[in-house]
C-alpha cells in the first residue's frame, strides 16, 4: 500500500466530474486508474509541484486499486526506479500524487476525451507507441 487515503484537489474533482459526464464512467476510482496509467505512459517525469488536497473527494488505497492494488504499487515503484528516484514510502506517495494529478489533467484537456470511445482510442494509441 502506497498511501492509506487519497484526497484530491477541488480542481481535479471538477475535472473528474466532467470526465464522468463525457465517458459515462460512474466511479471515481476507475477514472483515477485511467488517469494514473496515462501519466505513467508518458516518458517524462511529472512536474514537482504541490498538489492540493482541498476537496471532499476521498478514497482509500483499497478502493483506488481494488483487486489490482499490488499492480499499481509495482507500477509506481518501477517508474520511480526508471526515473532514478528511491522507492521509500514518501517518494512513492509523492510520485503517485503527481502522476495522478498529471493524468487527470491530460484526460480532461479540452476536447481530448469527448466520450468513452475516445478514451479507449487514446489508450490503444499509447499502447502502440
Amino acid at each position: 500500500m502506497i498511501i492509506k487515503q487519497i484526497k484530491l484537489s477541488q480542481k481535479d474533482k471538477e475535472r473528474l466530474i466532467r470526465l464522468k459526464s463525457k465517458t459515462g464512467i460512474a466511479n471515481w476510482n476507475v477514472l483515477c486508474r485511467w488517469a494514473l496509467c496515462f501519466s505513467l505512459s508518458e516518458p517524462t517525469m511529472p512536474a514537482p509541484e504541490g498538489v492540493a488536497a482541498d476537496s471532499n473527494l476521498e478514497m482509500s488505497w483499497m478502493v483506488f486499486g481494488g483487486e489490482y492494488q499490488e499492480i499499481y504499487t509495482a507500477l509506481i515503484k518501477q517508474r520511480c526506479i526508471h526515473d532514478g528516484l528511491n522507492t521509500e514510502r514518501e517518494t512513492l506517495q509523492q510520485q503517485f500524487r503527481l502522476h495522478l494529478h498529471r493524468g487527470i489533467s491530460y484526460l480532461s484537456a479540452t476536447n481530448y476525451i469527448r466520450n468513452i470511445d475516445e478514451l479507449i482510442l487514446r489508450a490503444s494509441e499509447k499502447i502502440r507507441r
